[in-house]
């Protein structure tokens, strides 16, 4: 068979223009956050070069970094728990129902939905007041008026909230993306495993959910990644508070660099958040690149 080779020169020509975007829009910012994390730096009076200081002060003396670090992976864990039920609801979906797609599109809303509504929408239903607090007003009406509370602005609550409502926000993505990467299962194996004896759930055992781990890596790493930046439903809910119980990485960063002014600090925050991107997203790959040799 015959292989159509294309010169090296017209690929570079395709090519060539998005990688400059892309280096544009991306590395060269982390470029400058990380030489803006050596500086002492206000935006307004002139940059002072102090090397490795704003890292120190960050991970010995700032008292509100750590414990945000600590509820930015607690927000990335949280955010992976959906996925093994949306992969379990997709594969019940793709054999029982028909016409799947159209309930797909249905779970899929919220995702298309602004931030701002959707946090909006749920500071209402989190409302403690009786005017305007549907879940408070639920829970009165079936007997649990014990449980009822002020939902935002309790510290040991407020956090656990939020990752209610992020959950819940992209539900129907990752389900979208287990979806189809069940539909793109062979029928043929699934013919084959059924002469076999294995059907229904036996064969979703050993067939759709070996099969399925590629896309599954997918939604892990952007669930995970995408939690670590977590700041516009936390800024619209909670503004961080209260007493600072919801800050994550992201709220601290902002909080420092253009409330407080210290762009320098900031920045070092942003540096340490880019490299805790990248450490997990390699142990990630390299986790499911043991699963995937595992099952292959």
């Amino acid at each position: 068979m015959n292989v159509l080779k294309v010169p090296a020169r017209t690929i570079a020509v395709f090519v060539l223009p998005c990688l400059l975007l892309y280096i544009c829009l991306v590395f060269v910012p982390i470029v400058v956050s990380v030489y803006d994390s050596l500086l002492d730096w206000d935006s307004i009076n002139k940059a002072k070069f102090i090397g490795l200081d704003n890292f120190k002060t960050i991970l010995t003396e700032d008292t509100n970094f750590w414990p945000s670090v600590r509820r930015t992976l607690m927000y990335s864990v949280f955010s992976m728990l959906e996925i093994p039920i949306c992969l379990f609801i997709a594969a019940l979906m793709n054999r029982y129902v028909r016409k799947a797609n159209t309930l797909v599109s249905l779970y899929f809303v919220p995702v298309i939905l602004s931030v701002v509504i959707i946090g909006q929408l749920w500071k209402t239903i989190y409302n403690p007041t009786e005017m305007g607090g549907m879940l408070n007003g639920v829970l009165t009406a079936i007997g649990l008026e014990s449980w009822t509370r002020s939902w935002l602005t309790e510290p040991k609550v407020a956090m656990y909230c939020l990752y209610f409502v992020s959950l819940w926000q992209y539900f129907g993505y990752h389900l979208l993306i287990q979806y189809t990467g069940v539909q793109n299962i062979s029928s043929e194996i699934y013919e084959a495993a059924k002469i076999d004896g294995a059907e229904g759930f036996k064969s979703d055992w050993y067939i759709t959910y070996p099969m399925a781990i590629p896309i599954f890596k997918i939604s892990i790493i952007l669930a995970f990644i995408g939690s670590l930046q977590a700041f516009d439903l936390v800024w619209v809910m909670t503004g961080g508070g209260p007493a600072h119980a919801t800050d994550t990485i992201s709220m601290h960063m902002y909080n420092m660099s253009f409330l407080s002014l210290k762009y320098g600090y900031g920045s070092a925050l942003a540096t340490i958040l880019v490299m805790i991107c990248l450490i997990f997203t390699v142990v990630i790959n390299f986790v499911f690149k043991k699963v995937e040799a595992k099952y292959s």
